[in-house]
C-alpha cells in the first residue's frame, strides 16, 4: 500500500473539518501543524452558542456574511485559547485565504500556508504574504485519498 504524502495528509484533514462547516456559501477547513503534528484545526462556522446560517440562513452586509468565523481564524484563536504557540507552524487550508485571514495568519508567525483551491484570491493578500515571507503554494486535493477503497 502507497501512502500519501504529508501534504496531502493534512489537506485530507482541513477537508475533513469542513465538513463541520455551518456556512451554507463555503465549506472550508484549515488545519495548523508544526513539526508534522496537527496543533490546531478549524472550519467556518458561528461562535459558540450562536445561530448558524444552516440554521437561520446568512447575515449578509455588503456581500459578506458576518454570522461566521473563518476557517483560518478559528484555528489560529483555537491556539490562543489553549496557549499553543503558532510561531514557525504552517497551515493547511482547503481555499485561499481571504485579505483578512492572510493578516491573521502573518501576525500568528505562520510560516507556510498550504491550500487546494483558489477563491478570490487577492492581490494584496499575496503581496501582504510575500512581504511577511510566508510560503504560500496550492497543493490540489484528490478527493479519492478520502476513500477507504484505495488499493
Amino acid at each position: 500500500m502507497k501512502r500519501i504524502t504529508w501534504d496531502q495528509y493534512f489537506m485530507a484533514q482541513s477537508h475533513l473539518l469542513a465538513l463541520r462547516s455551518t456556512c451554507t456559501r463555503l465549506a472550508v477547513g484549515a488545519t495548523i501543524v508544526r513539526d508534522k503534528r496537527i496543533i490546531a484545526g478549524g472550519y467556518n462556522g458561528s461562535i459558540a452558542g450562536g445561530a448558524h446560517c444552516i440554521d437561520e440562513g446568512c447575515y449578509v452586509i455588503d456581500g459578506h456574511c458576518v454570522r461566521t468565523i473563518h476557517a483560518e481564524m478559528n484555528a489560529i484563536l483555537q491556539c490562543a485559547k489553549f496557549g499553543v504557540p503558532t510561531e514557525g507552524a504552517e497551515m493547511y487550508v482547503t481555499h485561499f485565504p481571504c485579505l483578512h485571514c492572510c493578516k491573521a495568519i502573518i501576525q500568528s508567525g505562520i510560516r507556510a500556508v498550504y491550500y487546494a483551491k483558489d477563491y478570490k484570491n487577492h492581490p494584496y493578500a499575496l503581496e501582504l504574504f510575500e512581504q511577511a515571507e510566508v510560503h504560500v503554494q496550492q497543493v490540489p486535493f484528490d478527493q479519492k485519498i478520502l476513500s477507504l477503497l484505495q488499493k
